[in-house]
């Protein structure tokens, strides 16, 4: 192999993770978290905000579970690379609604995953029960298409 065919080796070698790590994140799409659960979203409009649909896999509910509305922002749209965003889901067969907050990231391989924080607060019927009203965790999702 001549010097000139190791150099361009080389030279795509070096600047490959750059190239993924420069790819934008586009938070359109069918997205699922690590207990199954799919969200959709819609593409930003020129505000920077989205709508969509989430259907969880896990609620604590014996009612049934259904495909329930979004709405969120993404900060900056257009800007960087890897946004911070939050959106709010109003469930359709519980009395909560749950906020998402978070940042999508690109891997060096170009994969897309958005890593959330969330807060669900759910209807209590008094103030003395508002101390087990909120639940916080945490959900990954990687993009399906």
């Amino acid at each position: 192999m001549g010097s000139l065919s190791c150099c361009l080796l080389l030279a795509l070698a070096l600047l490959a993770p750059h190239a993924a790590a420069a790819r934008k994140c586009d938070l359109q799409g069918l997205w699922r978290n690590e207990l199954g659960s799919n969200m959709t979203l819609s593409a930003l409009d020129a505000a920077g905000t989205f709508s969509g649909s989430y259907h969880t896999a896990v609620a604590a509910t014996n009612k049934q579970i259904l495909v329930s509305p979004l709405q969120g922002a993404q900060q900056h749209p257009g800007a960087k690379g890897q946004p911070t965003f939050g959106f709010t889901v109003q469930w359709q067969f519980a009395d909560s609604t749950t906020a998402f907050v978070g940042q999508c990231f690109v891997d060096r391989r170009g994969k897309e995953m958005l890593e959330t924080t969330w807060l669900l607060r759910e209807e209590v019927p008094s103030r003395r029960d508002a101390w087990k009203a909120t639940r916080v965790g945490t959900s990954i999702f990687t993009r399906i298409k």
